[in-house]
């Protein structure tokens, strides 16, 4: 009977352990739940405010960025000017030599303070004079600061500050059916700011043709076919983001859809310095060349894959008193490869006359080198 009973009691000892043990378990069980949950609940919470958080600042930012390119061509329309060789505008769209008679075309205002970029067949030669027909119908003089016959661009300024001023791209980016916007005067001041689109046909394009009896060639240009006609030279040609990558300059009369830009590229540092300084020191070598784009025009034996012939050395210049030849090829300036004369240009418009250059050349089988003392042209 003892036997019995002691084994019931601890049976009974077994029993209230077992109920402890279990009593905490659901206990601890209980309480890890709990703080799964208020964990969950939390992170979602805060998952929920970060999301919030990101729709908010997407929403924020689309609505910033979300602007139409009729705004942007809206907006650009306020630095195209019109350019014209007379004063006296008259209507232009009834006289069939119209453009010839009042040297009309279209420009494009860089700086608040009435620096203008238009083509130098526009405006005329440096120290020359045209008239400048802003958005709102006022007309200026202005004078011709700057031009450059190769490259058929030039500088006018006029007295005025506070102008509306359009964004400079970068023309080395640009890209072969990228969407592009010529704006100029095609015909007259009766169709004035006229728009129209196309897309980039091709870069580093050469062309060659006769102007008052002189052979011209051109090199490095954009090739378009958005509808550039006489009276939009000097105008902007831009990208879908309203920046300038080119100043319209001409087109093919014989073919339909092949229209030409200058880089912008080669007369930004031109502008900065104006801008900048007032005036434009312009340095030189003392040569000019050809690329391998133009190479094909002069000698069809001739072979050249990169660098920029030296066809021509202008006598007492930095190129001649440095040792340069007629023939030798450059291939660097300052350890930046060069092959076209237009980066040449783009380069040395950087620099100051007596800034001192390195220019790596190829003559015959042999490369070498030469520090040379920019002039001043």
């Amino acid at each position: 009977m003892q036997k019995y009973s002691r084994i019931r009691r601890k049976r009974r000892s077994i029993g209230k352990t077992i109920f402890i043990i279990f009593i905490f378990l659901l206990i601890v069980t209980l309480i890890v739940s709990l703080v799964r949950l208020y964990n969950r609940t939390d992170v979602e919470k805060i998952n929920e405010e970060i999301q919030v958080d990101r729709t908010s600042k997407t929403l924020e930012n689309t609505k910033e960025n979300d602007i139409t390119i009729e705004e942007i061509i809206e907006e650009t329309n306020y630095s195209v000017v019109g350019i014209s060789k007379i004063k006296e505008m008259g209507s232009s769209i009834f006289q069939t030599d119209g453009i010839e008679k009042l040297g009309l075309g279209t420009g494009v205002i860089v700086s608040s303070n009435g620096y203008i970029i238009t083509n130098k067949h526009v405006s005329g030669d440096k120290f020359s004079n045209c008239y400048v027909t802003l958005e709102n119908g006022s007309t200026y003089n202005a004078n011709v600061v700057w031009a450059d016959t190769t490259l058929d661009l030039s500088i006018v300024k006029i007295n005025l500050e506070g102008l509306k001023t359009a964004q400079l791209g970068d023309s080395n980016s640009v890209k072969a059916g990228q969407t592009v916007y010529a704006i100029g005067n095609p015909i007259g001041y009766e169709f004035e700011r006229t728009v129209t689109s196309g897309i980039i046909s091709a870069k580093s394009r050469t062309l060659k043709f006769t102007e008052d009896g002189e052979e011209v060639l051109m090199t490095d240009l954009i090739q378009t076919d958005a509808t550039i006609n006489p009276g939009n030279s000097g105008g902007p040609l831009i990208n879908a983001e309203g920046k300038v990558i080119g100043i319209n300059s001409l087109k093919i009369d014989s073919a339909e859809g092949i229209g030409f830009a200058v880089p912008i590229n080669v007369i930004k540092p031109i502008i900065e310095k104006y801008t900048t300084n007032g005036n434009f020191e312009e340095p030189t070598i003392g040569i000019s060349g050809y690329d391998k784009n133009i190479i094909p025009y002069i000698d069809k034996n001739y072979e050249l894959d990169t660098g920029v012939y030296i066809e021509e050395v202008v006598k007492n210049s930095p190129a001649e008193n440095s040792g340069l030849k007629k023939g030798d090829i450059i291939l660097k300036i300052d350890d930046k490869e060069i092959n076209t004369m237009n980066e040449i240009k783009e380069y040395i418009y950087t620099k100051y006359p007596g800034d001192i250059i390195k220019i790596e050349y190829k003559r015959g089988n042999s490369t070498s080198t030469v520090n040379l003392t920019l002039g001043k042209k």
